[in-house]
């Protein structure tokens, strides 16, 4: 693993980042993300080129539209520099040569993680316009690892783990229907291939970690009485948290438990 592709993937985020703010916005309203080009949503008057320079082109405008000054929201650089700083920290997990063929992959997960993240906690849905291509690319792109590897056995895992994970869930919405949400379901399947293609420990520690991480963001709504026990969250979020900290804690977590039970 190099520096350069640790500053090739950041550069690569922020430019990723720039088109997730365009697909965050426009794919729940049907609308095309390639035309027309970025608007001001006020004013409606195109946003200059050199002004689309993810994150610097906020700072030059202080935050505000060329035209007409009305105030740009900070989450569109802090969407493109989220997702620099997270391709950055997915180049460095797996950068080095072993694992060099995966990183596709994961960084495709980690763009579509983040569009869907941001969409669910929008508008508590998780279009199907994202999710279901992400099938048919993540298993290209799983599929030309575990070749580049010679690991078919990672990628027979990976399609056991996701149709077990969507089948968990699908069994949730069957019994309890209020609880978790169709779109759920659908993600469940990508979640359970990417972390099923790194190992057993991954997606048990990825798949229960969702369900924990939901735990504590109800205890703490509760908390801070912004709702009781009957509040809906959206749970694709924690989802896709999950799965991402499991790349890279679940084998220490894994190794820290054989220790403690003696059976390393």
């Amino acid at each position: 693993m190099t520096l350069g592709l640790v500053v090739v993937s950041v550069v690569l985020g922020l430019a990723v980042g720039s088109f997730l703010n365009v697909v965050i916005h426009r794919v729940p309203r049907g609308e095309s993300v390639v035309r027309p080009a970025s608007r001001c949503p006020d004013c409606g008057n195109p946003v200059r080129a050199r002004h689309n320079v993810p994150v610097l082109g906020w700072l030059v405008l202080r935050g505000r539209c060329a035209d007409c000054g009305k105030p740009i929201s900070a989450r569109y650089p802090l969407v493109e520099l989220g997702t620099g700083l997270l391709f950055g920290a997915v180049a460095l997990r797996f950068g080095d040569p072993d694992q060099l063929a995966s990183l596709p992959a994961y960084l495709y997960f980690a763009a579509v993680g983040i569009a869907l993240t941001m969409i669910d906690f929008d508008l508590k849905r998780l279009p199907n316009a994202i999710v279901l291509p992400s099938y048919p690319v993540l298993v290209v792109l799983l599929t030309a690892s575990a070749a580049a590897r010679h690991d078919w056995a990672a990628l027979l895992r990976a399609g056991i783990a996701g149709a077990a994970l969507f089948a968990f869930y699908l069994l949730l919405v069957l019994v309890y229907p209020a609880g978790m949400g169709w779109g759920d379901v659908k993600l469940a399947g990508l979640v359970g291939g990417v972390l099923g293609f790194l190992s057993w420990a991954a997606f048990a520690i990825g798949a229960f970690g969702g369900f924990l991480l939901g735990a504590v963001a109800g205890v703490v709504v509760i908390a801070l009485r912004k709702g009781d026990r009957k509040t809906a969250l959206p749970f694709g979020p924690f989802m896709v948290i999950a799965a991402v900290l499991a790349w890279f804690v679940a084998d220490p977590i894994a190794d820290a438990y054989l220790r403690l039970t003696g059976l390393a």
